[in-house]
This record gives structure tokens, C-alpha cells and sequence, in this order.
């Protein structure tokens, strides 16, 4: 990964930077982040890298550990399957929101990032980005901050899970079927069916990453 930073938002653009690091799996699960040899590559004091580090940790993304740094934490079964009962909660009531809320701004724009992501598809990616911004999309159609607020935090969470994985055509297809029969019900102000979908979506995400 290519890192060029500036001095101006230097704490805020090194929270950015760690952040990448970790979600992409860089920095994998499990391994500590090596302060020195990172403050090198990034051409910055370890004083900024370790207040991005401690919003990091703050978020769930890292773990502090007393006279030993920070590392990328791991999550067992049962930490996946207490984080999509998290999530399921919040993002099937952001599906319910969205349907009642939405404008035909909103739907324009999940139609843009939905087509966005089938053609990055084709080329054999499914940058985690576009997901993000998909549910990203939606979130904004819900007009609830405090719900977004928490979404995001758990969203980090799942890719930091999904890093490690290699995931299958199969189920990153059936996810993009998913976005388009969620935006089809929020055109359609139907919001039982949005939250329907978008409750099977999370259970076959949490499903693959159990296996």
C-alpha cells in the first residue's frame, strides 16, 4: 500500500491511514502494530500514531494491552454471531427508516453505488468500500444519526472479520442480489420487506464467516 501524508490533519489522516491498514488485513488479526518500524513508513513521530491508535482501539479495531502495545484483535463464534445480533437490530430498523424516509435522491444514489459494485465484480474485486457505501447510502436514506453512528462502528468490525477470508463468487453475488431486492423495497415504501432482506443478508454474511 502506497502512504503519502501531509502535516496538514496529520492525527486525522493517520487514523485513516491505520484504519486501511488493519480492514484490508495488512495489519492482520492477531498481529501486533509494530510502532517504530510504522511511524518510519509513514514518515511521522509515534505521537500521532498513537492517538490514531487509541481511536482505533476506541472503535473496536484495536486492543491495548498494558506494557505491550496494540494488535488486531480475534473473534471467536460467539463474538460473530453477538455482533450480527447487533447489527440485524440496527440495520433491519435503518431498512424500515429508509423505506419511510427516503427521496428519490437517496434512491438514485444506492442504484449508482449497487451498479458500481457489479461492475468492480467483474473484474474480480468487491472493495469493501463499495459495500460500506451501499449501506452507507441507506444509512443517509434513514436519517437517524444516532443509528449510523453505530452501524459504522459495527460495519468496521465484520470487514476487520472478512479481511482474513477469501470469499466465494457465490456469496458475494447473492450480497449484490440483496442490495438491488433492498433498494426495489424502499422504492416501494415497503419496509417489512426491506428489513426481510436485509435481515437474510446479514444472516448469510455472519453464516460465511462462521464457516
Amino acid at each position: 500500500m502506497s502512504v503519502d501524508l501531509v502535516h496538514t490533519g496529520l492525527a486525522g489522516q493517520t487514523v485513516g491511514v491505520l484504519r486501511e491498514l488493519v480492514l484490508t488485513g495488512e495489519i492482520a488479526a492477531g498481529e501486533r502494530v509494530n510502532e517504530v518500524g510504522l511511524a518510519q513508513r509513514l514518515g511521522i513521530s509515534r505521537g500521532p500514531l498513537r492517538e490514531a491508535i487509541r481511536h482505533l482501539a476506541s472503535e473496536g479495531l484495536l486492543v491495548l494491552t498494558p506494557n505491550r502495545g496494540a494488535h488486531v484483535p480475534m473473534v471467536d463464534n460467539d463474538g460473530v454471531r453477538a455482533l450480527f445480533e447487533l447489527r440485524a437490530a440496527l440495520e433491519c430498523a435503518t431498512a424500515r427508516l429508509a423505506a419511510a424516509r427516503r427521496t428519490d435522491a437517496d434512491l438514485a444514489r444506492m442504484r449508482e453505488v449497487s451498479a458500481a459494485s457489479r461492475a468492480a465484480f467483474t473484474t474480480g474485486e468487491f472493495p469493501y468500500r463499495l459495500d460500506l457505501a451501499f449501506h452507507g447510502a441507506l444509512l443517509d436514506a434513514a436519517r437517524s444519526p444516532l443509528i449510523t453512528e453505530q452501524v459504522r462502528l459495527a460495519q468496521q468490525r465484520v470487514i476487520l472479520l472478512r479481511a482474513a477470508q477469501e470469499v466465494a463468487f457465490s456469496h458475494e453475488q447473492a450480497s449484490m442480489d440483496d442490495h438491488d431486492s433492498i433498494i426495489a423495497a424502499i422504492e416501494a415504501h415497503d419496509g417489512e420487506r426491506a428489513a426481510h432482506v436485509m435481515a437474510t443478508h446479514l444472516d448469510r454474511v455472519r453464516d460465511q464467516l462462521l464457516t
